[in-house]
Order: C-alpha cells, then sequence, then structure tokens
C-alpha cells in the first residue's frame, strides 16, 4: 500500500509542481486524504522535487548549460580585456599573416573572450542573486518550516490569498517586459518572492509569477525565469534533506518508496512543463486561479466540520 501511495504523491508532485496551485500544498492535502492518512513530511515533499527539477534540467538543457559555462568563463578568465595593440604590434601581425598566407588571425586572443554584459552571463547573476533570499530565509526557519508552516488552516488561507494576489497581477499587471529587461532589483524581487514558497499553498511558480507579473514582465519571461530560478534553490533543498534523511529515522515513507516517487515526479513533471510553456504562450492564469480559491474554500469547510485535521 505505501508503494502505491507514493506512486500516487509521485504524480501529484510531478502535476502541481510548475502550475501555480503549490505542489507541497497538494503533497498535504492529498496525504491526508490518502488511506494512511498522514502527512508526507517537508523531507518527502523535498526529496521528490528534486525529480521535477531533474525534468526542468532536461528541458532547459541548453539553456542552462550555456548559461553555466558561459558564466564560469566570463568570471574565471573568459572575460579578460585584450591589451591595447600598438601601431607596431598591428604592423607586425599584419605581417605574419601575410608570410603564413593568411592562414593566421590577428584578432584570434580575443575571438572567445565574453564580455560582462553578455545575456548568459547576467542570467547566470541573476539566478545567482535571485537565490540568496531563500536560502538564508530557509536556513532559519527549519523549525517553521516542518511544523507551523504545515498547518493546514495555513495552506488553506494562502492558496486563497495569494489565488487572488495572482489573479489581480496577471490582469492588471503590465506585459511589456521581456528578460532581456530584468534588472538585478527585479531579480532580488523574485528571489524575495520565491520564500514565500516555503509555506505550503504559496507555490513558488505561483509566487514567483505574481510578482513578475505585477513588475511588468510578460507571462512566458516570468515562466521562464520562474523555472530556472527554482533550480538551485530546490536542488538544494532536496539534497539538505536527503542527506539529513540518512541520518534521522526514515518517515512514513521509506527511501524506497520516496524514490519511486521521485521517477514518477520526473517524467510526469516533464510533461507538465512543455504543456505550461505552450499554454501561456495565449492562455491566462485565471483557470488556476479559480481553482486555488475553490480549494482552499473546499479544504476551510474540510477543517471546520473537522473531517481533516490542521496537523
Amino acid at each position: 500500500m505505501q508503494f502505491i501511495e507514493a506512486i500516487i504523491l509521485g504524480l501529484v508532485q510531478g502535476l502541481t509542481e510548475f502550475l501555480p496551485i503549490s505542489s507541497s500544498a497538494h503533497l498535504r492535502i492529498v496525504g491526508e486524504l490518502l488511506p494512511s492518512a498522514t502527512d508526507p513530511g517537508a523531507t518527502f515533499t523535498a526529496i521528490t522535487q528534486i525529480g521535477t527539477e531533474l525534468a526542468v534540467l532536461l528541458y532547459f538543457w541548453n539553456d542552462i548549460t550555456r548559461i553555466i559555462g558561459r558564466w564560469f568563463r566570463a568570471v574565471f578568465g573568459g572575460s579578460r580585456a585584450r591589451r591595447p595593440r600598438s601601431s607596431a604590434d598591428a604592423t607586425a601581425s599584419a605581417r605574419d599573416a601575410v608570410h603564413s598566407g593568411g592562414a593566421r588571425h590577428a584578432t584570434r586572443p580575443g575571438a572567445t573572450a565574453i564580455a560582462p554584459g553578455d545575456p548568459d552571463v547576467r542570467m547566470g547573476w541573476l539566478i545567482i542573486i535571485g537565490t540568496i533570499p531563500i536560502v538564508v530565509v530557509g536556513y532559519l526557519a527549519q523549525e517553521s518550516i516542518r511544523s507551523v508552516f504545515r498547518s493546514l488552516w495555513l495552506v488553506a488561507i494562502v492558496l486563497i490569498v495569494f489565488g487572488i494576489l495572482l489573479g489581480i497581477a496577471d490582469r492588471y499587471g503590465k506585459r511589456d517586459r521581456d528578460l532581456d529587461d530584468l534588472t538585478y532589483p527585479h531579480g532580488l524581487w523574485f528571489g524575495l518572492a520565491q520564500t514565500l514558497a516555503l509555506i505550503p499553498g504559496v507555490s513558488r511558480s505561483g509566487a514567483t509569477t505574481t510578482m513578475g507579473r505585477a513588475l511588468g514582465y510578460n507571462r512566458p519571461a516570468a515562466a521562464r525565469y520562474a523555472f530556472l530560478l527554482a533550480v538551485p534553490a530546490v536542488f538544494g533543498s532536496g539534497l539538505y534533506e536527503l542527506v539529513n534523511s540518512v541520518k534521522e529515522p526514515a518517515g512514513y515513507y521509506g527511501y524506497a518508496e520516496t524514490a519511486v516517487a521521485t521517477v514518477v515526479a520526473f517524467v510526469v513533471g516533464y510533461a507538465v512543463i512543455a504543456f505550461l510553456m505552450r499554454y501561456i504562450q495565449r492562455g491566462s492564469f485565471m483557470p488556476f486561479v479559480v481553482y486555488r480559491v475553490l480549494l482552499g474554500a473546499v479544504l476551510l469547510v474540510l477543517l471546520s466540520t473537522g473531517v481533516l485535521q490542521p496537523l
């Protein structure tokens, strides 16, 4: 039965991680509705998120490897400015080129130089800047993340509140900014929004997309940066919880069940990314807003009537 539940939770994680409806909230709620009626826990949630982030790596592989490669080359020597050449140097260079039949190129030493303002280098810095807030808050708020933040009362409230905020930002926010317009202060604002995802019900993609729309970015730009921004944060959190899980007693779902859920989340998550990137080219976030509000309202009713327990 535990394996079946793990597969169901993996499906839920993969289906909801990238939609602005909060995967952690759904894992928390579905866990209570399964036969075991238990909270999967912050550790299980963080580790299964590694599966969905592997899907991000695969889907955006070319972008991510290019950004990392060019950032490292720019920071660790690839962007060294060429020494200005004197007229004597230029003459000697031209003479050497003539003598070698034109095979040598005088500009070759600078051919691979990467300017600090290169878009991929900028994106690398933007991801680093945007990741700092969640690293700091996530480390300092460990106790709350594992206890208070997992209350279903809180989950229900933030599902509704942040759903409404997403609807307002998506409806009334400007739509003319693209990733080329992303500034370092805006990257920090995205990062601050991402820290809210530590509370189940907020949604990492929902919070960052809401901030992006409020700052005037179009949907594809806000979603793309949100995907890239999540990679170091989710992998860091997942690996941290994975290491800690070895030191601590296993929860209700053991290593095998968690691994199965992670694999399922990876497969389903990849399909959801492909769907969402096509959908936001034309569609709005309003269906997700309505879903969040309705889910939050139903959850409040279930809690008020005693069908579900808050913790």
